[in-house]
């Protein structure tokens, strides 16, 4: 019996412009990389399709502009597709297509089924909220409001998180870049979510702090069994914590893979490249 994805895209676009006839046929001299120089539409994410496994973690790696960032915008409904199919196993048994459901039946599978962690901790914590208030935040909009277990569980993620129990009810906006992304970390786990979502989740951090941050995030996985989608620049990021991985560039998937194959012998010119960056 085939193993049922927990999460699995298909065909999923992305782009910002309403295009013209010459890039819409992708006219060769009028269109560089995803950009059209005609009217301006840039097209992020272009036929993105793959699965996401109970327990796996999935990396997804790529340059600037190369429409991760946008594919996990899209997956947790920050931003709306231009089309293409997003099946959840735990809404609706995996059958519905979640890009075309309500806002409502979004905001239900992104408060029970997910949590993301986004690259500046600003777009996922409120700063002016105590760190336990942000988890808070996060159990109300899943419909808690016994604020006994709210408090429970927010020191319980803050402690496994390594947040200081003193510290807990201190706002995010006084902690360094490496505290607040482990408040995020907690605040994305309030619900018990079965996918992860990271987005950049170390860039910009201290090498040490890096490290702590990732040797986190693998202990978490491992504790829980949880899905992750990983996205990173970072191919040393994506060689520590992805079992699979796909490879991005111009919004389109060019190599995927087990993360060891890709690292070994990979097939893309632009995979080689990344890979020769790294040894």
């Amino acid at each position: 019996m085939l193993e049922v994805p927990v999460l699995s895209v298909k065909q999923m676009n992305k782009q910002y412009g309403d295009g013209c006839s010459t890039c819409k046929h992708m006219k060769l001299g009028k269109v560089t990389k995803n950009y059209c120089h005609e009217c301006g539409t840039v097209y992020a994410c272009r036929d993105v399709t793959f699965d996401l496994y109970h327990g796996e973690v999935l990396g997804i790696v790529g340059e600037s502009g190369s429409g991760k960032s946008t594919l996990m915008k899209s997956l947790y409904f920050d931003e709306e597709v231009t089309d293409g199919e997003l099946y959840v196993a735990g809404f609706e048994d995996g059958k519905k297509n979640v890009f075309m459901e309500s806002a409502q039946k979004k905001r239900f599978v992104r408060n029970h089924l997910m949590g993301k962690v986004y690259q500046n901790p600003m777009l996922g914590l409120k700063m002016d909220f105590s760190s336990i208030g942000n988890i808070a935040e996060k159990l109300i909009s899943a419909g808690n409001r016994h604020v006994g277990s709210m408090e429970s569980r927010g020191a319980e993620l803050l402690g496994a998180v390594n947040i200081p129990i003193h510290r807990i009810k201190e706002e995010p906006r006084n902690f360094s870049g490496g505290m607040q992304q482990r408040v995020q970390i907690a605040k994305a786990l309030s619900n018990h979510p079965p996918i992860l979502l990271l987005d950049e989740v170390t860039t910009g951090l201290d090498l040490s702090v890096q490290a702590s941050v990732l040797d986190l995030i693998k202990g978490l996985q491992r504790d829980l069994n949880i899905s992750i989608v990983l996205v990173s620049h970072d191919l040393g990021v994506i060689r520590m914590l992805a079992d699979r991985t796909l490879v991005m560039l111009e919004g389109k998937v060019i190599e995927q893979g087990l993360t060891d194959q890709i690292l070994e012998d990979p097939q893309h010119p632009y995979t080689q490249q990344l890979v020769h960056s790294l040894l």
